[in-house]
């Protein structure tokens, strides 16, 4: 089966592609036995590239173009699109896709004000501080975007609670509200029921430590005032104090009731006979 391919030379050029590029990755695919060039008479110098894919199949032809197609011929991976705008006196390049690590090494890239959107990725390529700062920038930008003005100590204070441990957690049940040691914390976030049966049936036991927990059950916060105790100290050289006997309450006696007197019993009459 042989397949004539007419690349676009405009396009090539300006995306900085040479045949050679083009016949060494074609050469590469599986499915492909020979990659030729081959250039039209004098009245048409059409350049083509000539596949030899072995006998004729219409199925192996199919499955041959969808692998041209999505084969890459240069750039780098995980980048799919970039549009240049310019910002001041330099370019800025706005990418589709990410690949922190590849763009850090090519030498016209200013590695300072390179960023990227992915906080897991900046963990894995600059280190945990890397990201957290990214999450505060993230945040920030966002809520400022959506004309929201919220302290910075704020995100800041959810930046570490996400990074405290040298790895990057999410917020919800997946992440930080799913690790709480509280069961009733646990149930206030989300799937209530399901944290209070698997809790039944392991036995697990809630010590009431935080806050949540403890609105639930209607009792003072272990925090602020409630989680203060005050202790009297006397100076040295102070009489102790002597315990004074509380006074017992009055006792009054009760009020006699008057019992009724009996009535009068009439006199009988004498009956003669």
């Amino acid at each position: 089966m042989r397949v004539l391919a007419y690349p676009d030379d405009h396009r090539m050029k300006s995306r900085g592609v040479t045949w050679t590029e083009l016949e060494e990755k074609l050469k590469k695919l599986g499915e492909i036995q020979e990659v030729r060039r081959q250039v039209g008479n004098a009245e048409k110098k059409a350049r083509a590239l000539v596949v030899e894919a072995g006998e004729p199949s219409f199925k192996k032809l199919q499955r041959l173009v969808e692998q041209v197609r999505m084969m890459k011929i240069k750039g780098i991976d995980g980048i799919s699109r970039a549009i240049i705008k310019k910002r001041g006196e330099g370019y800025v390049i706005y990418t589709e896709g990410s690949n922190l690590s590849k763009i850090l090494e090519l030498p016209y890239v200013d590695a300072s004000r390179t960023t990227t959107n992915s906080v897991q990725e900046i963990y894995e390529v600059l280190g945990i501080e890397a990201a957290r700062n990214a999450i505060v920038n993230e945040a920030y930008n966002t809520l400022q975007e959506q004309g929201l003005t919220v302290d910075i100590r704020h995100i800041m204070l959810v930046s570490d609670m996400m990074t405290n441990d040298g790895d990057v957690k999410a917020i919800g049940r997946h992440g930080i509200s799913g690790r709480k040691s509280s069961v009733l914390a646990r149930a206030a976030f989300e799937i209530t029921a399901h944290h209070l049966l698997r809790a039944a049936i392991t036995g697990e036991v809630d010590y009431l430590d935080g806050v949540a927990e403890n609105v639930i059950v209607g009792q003072p916060v272990t925090l602020g005032t409630g989680a203060v105790n005050l202790i009297y100290k006397p100076p040295p050289g102070a009489p102790k104090p002597t315990a004074v006997a509380k006074p017992k309450p009055a006792v009054t006696p009760p009020v006699p009731v008057p019992t009724p007197e009996p009535a009068p019993e009439e006199p009988l009459e004498e009956v003669v006979p």
